[in-house]
């Protein structure tokens, strides 16, 4: 890699620093329809968006500074060994010359094109997908999240201990993921349900829950202080994507935040949350995608992330017609939980199969040891799942 994307590479952190001013109803958590209690408070948020344009400025080589581009390059090469490594890429070996016909099949070399990424012929992974522009975190880091709500001590690590064991905690998965794969440094994130699923309709029949912004401003302070992500997770209930992201739209104008949305509450049909496994379309995540890029777009920021939950064939439908951009990274994330064998059978028969650019898988410090469960998955059999988790995540 160039030492221009090392410089730039290094100064990520530096996009973490923002001025900021901080400013019930019963809700239903997913996997284990939690209910709990929420209040409703307001934000007004002063977001400085030249930061990001600052920070490029002292890491651009000067020919960039006298003609300013935008987005920022995108150092290719090393994007397409990366996907081949997650991918597990073998290179041929070279043929030896023989006066026998040979009855070993030829591989064919990984292909790319100007737009689209490396790929294998005859060979799901790497998923053919759009380059992402400069800044990309994907696949250059991994991605270690802690998840929850800290309204609850049963929906996940953030509400069930104290800030600072949830920080301790995370920064020692975060330095152990490094050392099991140092070529792959892994960064933290918090990872905060933002809209949470409820048995409630409520007033507007969404049954679903959006959570105060100031709880929104806690879950970011908790991220920068540690220089991580912070992921706003949407379980939408019988709303819809488009009711549900302006809300936190200001939020995800700042570099470092991201979006999560969990179909498994996407109640398309009528049901109430908790009876059904809900659905999205790839409609759905296509139109989340597209308002993301005009985010990106307007405030030059580096690519956004989004993390689809997924732990069923049906919680996604139509998946080959996904469209990740240069702006948006997508990754579709493992969301069951048992023992490991039950759980690398999901991910080969949902996640595998079903390529779209990148993968994550959901550890479960609770429910991943029920019996007949007796520990996690370890790290070295998440890194040969095929292909390699890039996110995550802890709940």
């Amino acid at each position: 890699m160039s030492e221009y994307f090392q410089k730039l590479r290094t100064r990520t952190k530096a996009f973490f620093s923002f001025n900021t001013k901080q400013v019930g109803t019963v809700a239903l958590y997913g996997s284990g329809f939690l209910l709990i209690g929420a209040a409703f408070v307001g934000i007004s948020t002063d977001f400085n968006p030249v930061i990001y344009e600052q920070i490029v400025a002292d890491v651009t080589p000067e020919i960039l500074k006298k003609d300013p581009v935008w987005p920022l390059p995108l150092d290719i090469d090393a994007y397409n060994q990366k996907m081949l490594s997650l991918a597990h890429y073998m290179p041929p070996q070279p043929q030896v010359a023989s006066t026998t016909a040979s009855t070993t099949p030829q591989v064919a070399l990984p292909v790319s094109t100007e737009t689209m990424s490396v790929s294998v012929p005859k060979s799901l992974w790497p998923a053919p997908a759009a380059y992402p522009n400069g800044g990309a975190i994907l696949p250059f880091s991994r991605i270690i999240a802690y998840y929850g709500n800290f309204y609850s001590t049963r929906m996940g690590v953030l509400g069930e201990y104290s800030k600072e064991v949830v920080v301790q905690k995370l920064k020692d998965e975060v330095a152990a993921w490094t050392k099991a794969d140092p070529e792959t440094p892994a960064i933290p994130a918090i990872h905060y349900i933002a809209a949470v699923a409820q048995a409630d309709a409520g007033k507007l029949g969404y049954y679903r829950a959006q959570m105060p912004d100031a709880e929104m401003e806690k879950a970011l302070t908790m991220a920068n202080e540690i220089d991580g992500l912070l992921f706003l997770d949407l379980q939408i209930g019988k709303s819809t994507i488009e009711n549900e992201l302006p809300a936190i739209s200001e939020f995800l104008k700042k570099p470092n935040v991201h979006l999560g949305l969990d179909p498994e509450f996407s109640m398309k049909y009528g049901d109430a949350p908790g009876h059904v496994i809900g659905t999205f379309d790839a409609t759905d995540i296509n139109y989340a995608i597209e308002y993301l890029a005009q985010i990106v777009r307007d405030n030059k920021l580096p690519p956004k992330i989004l993390v689809i939950h997924r732990f069923t064939q049906d919680m996604v439908t139509n998946y080959q017609n996904i469209k990740p951009l240069p702006e948006v990274q997508v990754v579709m994330d493992m969301d069951g939980w048992g023992e490991p064998a039950k759980k690398k059978g999901t991910y080969n028969r949902v996640i595998y199969p079903e390529p779209v650019q990148f993968t994550g898988v959901k550890l479960f410090y609770g429910n991943d040891l029920k019996a007949p469960s007796t520990r996690l998955l370890t790290m070295d059999e998440v890194l040969n799942l095929t292909p390699s988790p890039i996110y995550i995540q802890y709940q």
